[in-house]
């Protein structure tokens, strides 16, 4: 606050109340989850403040176990084809909607991200028994499919944020110089929108890593991934190992948020939108 020298005591009081209400709010929203990382370091196997004692136990069991290493084997396996297969479908819609020429561009851009507006529950019934019909429930392709139809929309949605400033004279001026248009897109196009892609493709890989409501209804045993399982965990039992499995789910969605945070600020500045 440059100015703050020269403001009036409201203005100051607003100042430390604005900033203490936000920190409210952070703590607000962040707590619950704080609250579950001390207890996966705990060496009871009670969840349970204060703790008696510090222990990895938790960990050891998570990560040599069979159970939890075959539901963190499969959520990677499923996360990264649907990060593939979302990025590829995703940017080849923004690549259309973002055409000047596009007919029904609303339209078109409200029903591609439809399935993060709708329930969640009610995209997994409707698919379960679409897939049941195709022979598709308890695969590993439905399962791709389904985490896929979440997915896409986080990329549609942040290749469409990088192809809003894009200079469309440069791929004109690309191909005015005898560019055949795969040359354009890989040597103009793609360099641009590369860290909406890989946002988008961060995005994707975290819905279908954390989810579970479509993977109760079309996973079978051997699908079975990491959420599916701490959610089978909690009913079944209530071990510390979930807290341990929690703990490493949300050490993973902070370095993914830190990188897409990252690759924003540096796509801004190639489109001269951020100067530092």
């Amino acid at each position: 606050m440059a100015a703050f020298a020269y403001a009036s005591p409201i203005e100051k009081a607003w100042y430390y109340l604005h900033r203490l209400i936000c920190g409210a709010v952070l703590l607000y929203l962040v707590a619950p989850i704080l609250v579950i990382i001390p207890l996966s370091f705990n060496s009871v196997p009670f969840f349970s403040y204060p703790m008696p004692g510090l222990s990895l136990r938790w960990y050891e069991e998570f990560l040599l176990t069979d159970r939890w290493q075959g539901a963190l084997h499969n959520s990677i396996f499923v996360a990264v084809s649907v990060t593939l297969l979302s990025t590829v479908l995703g940017t080849l819609a923004a690549l259309g909607l973002s055409r000047p020429n596009f007919p029904w561009r609303a339209a078109v851009m409200s029903l591609l991200i439809s399935p993060i507006i709708i329930p969640v529950v009610i995209t997994a019934v409707a698919l379960y028994f679409f897939y049941a019909d195709l022979g598709l429930v308890n695969t590993y392709t439905g399962l791709i499919l389904a985490h896929t139809t979440l997915a896409t929309p986080f990329v549609v949605i942040t290749v469409t944020t990088t192809l809003i400033g894009f200079d469309h004279t440069l791929t004109r001026a690309a191909a005015g110089l005898g560019a055949p248009s795969v040359t354009v897109f890989f040597k103009v196009t793609l360099p641009l929108i590369l860290p909406g892609m890989i946002s988008g493709a961060l995005f994707a890989f975290l819905t279908s890593f954390d989810e579970v409501v479509i993977a109760l209804f079309v996973a079978g045993p051997e699908q079975r991934t990491l959420p599916k399982a701490m959610f089978s965990g909690i009913r079944e039992e209530i071990s510390p190992t979930i807290t341990a499995a929690a703990t490493v789910l949300i050490l993973l969605s902070i370095t993914m948020l830190t990188t897409v945070e990252l690759l924003r600020r540096r796509s801004e500045r190639l489109r001269g939108i951020r100067n530092t």
